[in-house]
């Protein structure tokens, strides 16, 4: 069986409406587009989605579904957690060691009065401080 085979199910098509062809066709004159109104003019268009004044379907809808694209890291401030200021060298895998970090966190930053100093331990590039 090949595409050039495939029909649609009997009932399920119709042949379209010829408007304007004479009196005699049924659907002459007007076109069956009425009498007078905007809709009668040649040139009508209505909005997409417009719902006659009414606020439309999709402005009435919750928005949800957004997330940020940017990574903001997981700050830890090491004047209040000290174990992470004595690590001899500073990554991710060591401060999950000594600190309750979840596996989600992709970054860490360093924050706090002497995160300075620390700079010089840093071994992985998702480990930041303030100052860098």
């Amino acid at each position: 069986m090949g595409i050039e085979n495939l029909t649609p199910a009997e009932g399920s098509t119709h042949s379209r409406k010829r408007v304007g062809r004479g009196q005699g066709s049924g659907t002459g004159k007007t076109a069956a587009r009425g009498q007078k109104g905007q809709k009668s003019r040649s040139g009508y268009k209505r909005k997409r989605n417009f719902e006659g004044g009414q606020q439309p379907l999709a402005k009435r809808m919750p928005k949800i579904g957004f997330h940020s694209k940017t990574v903001k890291p997981y700050v830890i401030n090491v004047e209040k957690i000290k174990a992470v200021a004595e690590l001899a060298e500073i990554t991710m895998e060591s401060i999950r060691g000594v600190h309750k970090v979840a596996n989600s966190v992709a970054k860490i930053k360093l924050v706090g009065a002497n995160a300075k100093d620390l700079a010089s331990k840093i071994k992985d590039e998702n480990v930041t401080t303030t100052g860098n």
